[in-house]
């Protein structure tokens, strides 16, 4: 057969080729549509939010605003109130999202257009100031676009979003020098749009602004006479209960105004709304999710900086731990040996010394020698970790909790490596609301192979014999625990009618997932892991008797020693935890999309708690301590002690939360994750302390054979 060469052009062509199909792909949300004149354009209703409360509630819900009215428009088979189908991760971040009655046509710009006249009781009106006052803002949709609020920079340079529009607002009474609450009752919208190269038009834009106009003074269709000029606000306000008058005055109990039980008495608020659309060629359609990333340039130097100090504070460290395996563990076993080489050494020159004199018997001045050798030796050598060779790998206590814990954070470290890397490609975007949770629910759920796997066979590794019991924690244990924290938060929520609460028919949904899909694949893994597979063999053989452990210095002491340890990890971790908790607390209508930095900064603290935990470890065996299992595991998940702390201290100083319920979900969630963060890096801790004692160890059995 003849052989074929290709020249340099032809080489260039086919990766040409190759990277022209690299673009060929699909990522969720991403989808790209075109619409012509007067296509209609659907604007579905969400929700509501704040970022002073950890409590949602559906836009529907809401009893001062325009309920649906079941009317199909623009030519869907659905009427208003349908509700879309929503994928796992929107229902567990409290979305949704329902058709509306809006009506949005390419192009086609609409002055004003009536609504509805919605009457609102007394309660309700309270609740309206209640909501207004803790800076709740609506989230509608379109185009698959946050409506936003558009703000500019102060140099005017550039215009950015903030993702929702406010329910309202408060203002001071000039008069009585009390707070009066306004509701916006009137919405122009601003649909921005560019041509598409194949034809048609793409939405680029979505912008809100509410407005708050007085039911006085209006056309005949509802509008307001004068829509785009300064108009007086609807004030949310009822005229006091005079029966509840006539009791103050007459010396009876009186009951304030915001506890009066409804009378009858309603708040008329009408609804209206305008249409304009304006080309804007700026914006290219892929990156009009961009203008929702505000501060970008500011940021991206901080992240910088954080990279830079995660990496100071990991080459230091990195240094260290070179310096203990090549000066201090390698010099010891290659220059002096230990307590065990020279026990055998003595007695191989006790037994040539024997076998030369014929006897049995040693001379006088042999056994002068061999004790001035042995006496010389013990001082420098018969101390520190070299002792431990017969006890360094004696089963730790409550091993069956141990290796169920390990095996949860495999579990924990997979989904996150996953979720870092569909993020950082671009499949996990913003655009694909709910993906991240979605997403992360079923890596979760596929990684109990995984647990099962290295539980059990870690299991095994002790010398443990029942293994499906072993099985049955690993699998229960962490998810059990989740599950029943979230559902008890649950019932705090379902008290308050809130969004956030997790509808039965998703947690049952989620039950089915963990106990029929989960809980197999963790016996599949741990069947493999303990059955099929070998347990780890140890480099040593660990003694029948166990060695009595010196006291121990302060701090190397539990749970000091880990506590203190776990401050440099999270001196790595702690100025992207600023941007994170931002985010995640503080501004809940931006968005977080520096996921590069993230991967970069949590690969950096991987690497941290790989060499804290070698440290820390090294530094126990050298204290003649052989209990560094758990003491390993603790060391690596202890950052997150700091930063549960750091969450307390945000909450204190950098929040404004309100309510009981508010606060307990903060707490409880915050919790939470810190307890996947320990488990997972307790688990790289562990497992980077076993590599390095076994190393170690292995390297000094190779030395005295």
């Amino acid at each position: 057969m003849a052989s074929v060469s290709l020249c340099p052009q032809k080489w260039a062509v086919w990766i040409l080729l190759l990277v022209s199909c690299a673009n060929a792909f699909y990522i969720p949300g991403y989808s790209v549509t075109r619409y012509n004149d007067n296509d209609p354009i659907p604007l579905l209703v969400n929700k509501i939010f704040s970022d002073n409360t950890q409590l949602q509630y559906a836009y529907f819900d809401l009893p001062f605003v325009c309920p649906p009215s079941g009317k199909t428009h623009g030519g869907s088979p659905f009427g208003s109130g349908q509700s879309v189908s929503l994928n796992l991760g929107e229902v567990l971040r409290g979305d949704r999202i329902m058709t509306s009655d809006f009506e949005l046509a390419m192009g086609k710009d609409l002055e004003c257009q009536a609504l509805c006249t919605r009457e609102v009781s007394r309660s309700d009106v309270k609740w309206a100031r209640q909501l207004v006052k803790e800076g709740y803002v609506i989230e509608w949709i379109a185009d698959n676009l946050p409506g936003a609020t558009s703000f500019v920079t102060v140099d005017r340079s550039r215009k950015y979003y903030a993702s929702g529009f406010k329910l309202g607002y408060r203002d001071i009474s000039p008069v009585s020098g009390q707070p009066r609450y306004f509701i916006n009752n009137h919405f122009t919208i601003v649909i921005r749009w560019r041509s598409a190269p194949e034809g048609g038009k793409l939405v680029v834009g979505f912008e809100v602004y509410p407005k708050s106009i007085t039911a006085e003074d209006r056309t005949e269709s509802g509008c307001p006479k004068a829509v785009h000029k300064d108009n007086e606000g609807l004030g949310l306000y009822l005229p006091p209960n005079l029966s509840r008058m006539q009791e103050k005055y007459s010396g009876l109990s009186y009951i304030p105004e915001d506890d009066e039980d409804d009378d009858g008495a309603t708040l008329k608020i009408p609804y209206t709304y305008s249409v304009y659309f304006r080309e804007d060629t700026k914006i290219d359609w892929a990156s009009r999710w961009d203008l929702y990333f505000t501060n970008q340039g500011e940021s991206s130097i901080t992240h910088w900086l954080a990279i830079l100090n995660s990496l100071t504070i990991s080459t230091v460290l990195g240094v260290t731990v070179f310096v203990i395996w090549s000066r201090t563990v390698q010099g010891d076993l290659k220059g002096r040996g230990d307590g065990a080489m020279d026990d055998r050494k003595t007695k191989g020159r006790t037994r040539q010394r024997s076998e030369k004199k014929g006897d049995g018997s040693l001379e006088d001045n042999d056994v002068e020698r061999d004790a001035d050798y042995s006496d010389d030796e013990s001082v420098e050598d018969t101390a520190g970790w070299k002792l431990l060779h017969g006890d360094v790998f004696r089963t730790p206590a409550h091993s069956g909790l141990l290796a169920p814990l390990v095996g949860s954070g495999m579990q924990l470290l997979f989904m996150a490596t996953g979720l870092l890397l569909l993020s950082c490609l671009g499949v996990l975007n913003p655009s694909y609301r709910g993906g991240f949770v979605s997403v992360g629910m079923g890596l979760f759920v596929f990684a109990g192979v995984f647990s099962g796997y290295f539980s059990g066979r870690l299991y095994k590794t002790f010398g443990g014999s029942a293994w499906r019991k072993n099985t049955l924690i690993t699998a229960l244990l962490f998810p059990g625990l989740a599950f029943c924290l979230i559902l008890l938060l649950n019932l705090f929520v379902w008290a308050q009618a809130s969004s956030t609460a997790i509808p039965f028919s998703t947690l049952i949904g989620l039950l089915a997932m963990w106990l029929l899909i989960q809980v197999p694949l963790v016996y599949l893994g741990s069947w493999v892991g303990y059955v099929r597979a070998k347990p780890w063999e140890h480099p040593l053989k660990t003694n029948a008797i166990s060695r009595q452990i010196p006291t121990q210095p302060w701090y190397l002491r539990v749970p000091i020693g880990p506590i203190m340890t776990g401050l440099i990890p999270f001196a790595v971790l702690f100025i992207e935890l600023l941007f994170v908790f931002k985010n995640l607390w503080q501004d809940k209508t931006g968005y977080y999309y520096v996921f590069g930095f993230l991967s970069a900064v949590s690969v950096v603290l991987i690497v941290t708690v790989v060499e804290v935990t070698v440290i820390a470890t090294y530094s126990q065996l050298c204290s003649e301590n052989y209990h560094w299992w758990w003491q390993s595991f603790l060391t690596g998940g202890s950052s997150a002690f700091w930063i549960f702390a750091y969450c307390i201290w945000y909450y204190l100083f950098k929040l404004h939360i309100t309510g009981f319920v508010s606060s307990l979900l903060f707490f409880s969630y915050s919790f939470l994750a810190c307890a996947v963060y320990g488990l997972l890096t307790g688990t790289v801790g562990f497992l980077a302390a076993y590599a390095f004692v076994r190393r170690v160890y292995g390297y000094d059995t190779r030395q005295m054979l």
